[in-house]
């Protein structure tokens, strides 16, 4: 097993920051596209919320809120995933483009599933595939660390 030295002059680690940063903020966004839904619907979950607009309603079980909940709740579920297998796939010292692109198509994926599932639903397939596609490259990169580091074992 070669040593490989993490850098941040390499382009992948350069991508793996970069669309960790963009997945980071997109997850932060979910929490203001609740607050988006919950403020059109004039829908809110505690009391307190429910003082500052006479016209809210407390509900927990608004379809549309619901929808983004859930959105939120999958990114929640996947994209810290991403960070520890593309970190640790960076690790294996994988061809610069294979990472970009494993990245980059990641990153994607994500992006069009909030879209396909909480802003713009579509019917499926669409969400399966924008959740498929990220799913599978995360195997795919966890795959690779387990052989790679097994070899060690």
């Amino acid at each position: 097993m070669s040593s490989f030295i993490f850098s941040f002059d390499d382009p992948a680690v350069q991508s793996y920051a970069f669309y960790s940063g963009v997945l980071a903020l997109k997850t932060l966004g979910m929490s203001v596209l609740t607050a988006k839904v919950r403020h059109s619907k004039k829908v809110v979950a505690n009391e307190e919320d429910a003082k500052l607009d006479k016209k809210a309603v407390i509900k927990f079980d608004d379809p549309d809120v619901e929808r983004v909940r859930r959105a939120h709740l999958n990114d929640l579920e996947n994209i810290p995933a991403f960070w520890l297998l593309g970190g640790l796939y960076l690790t294996t010292g994988p061809p610069a483009s294979t990472a970009i692109n494993l990245f980059r198509v990641y990153t994607a994926g994500r992006i069009v599933h909030t879209l396909v599932y909480a802003i713009k639903p579509l019917p499926q397939p669409a969400r399966g595939i924008a959740y498929g596609i990220p799913f599978f490259i995360m195997v795919f990169m966890g795959v690779k660390v387990i052989i790679y580091y097994s070899k060690s074992l």
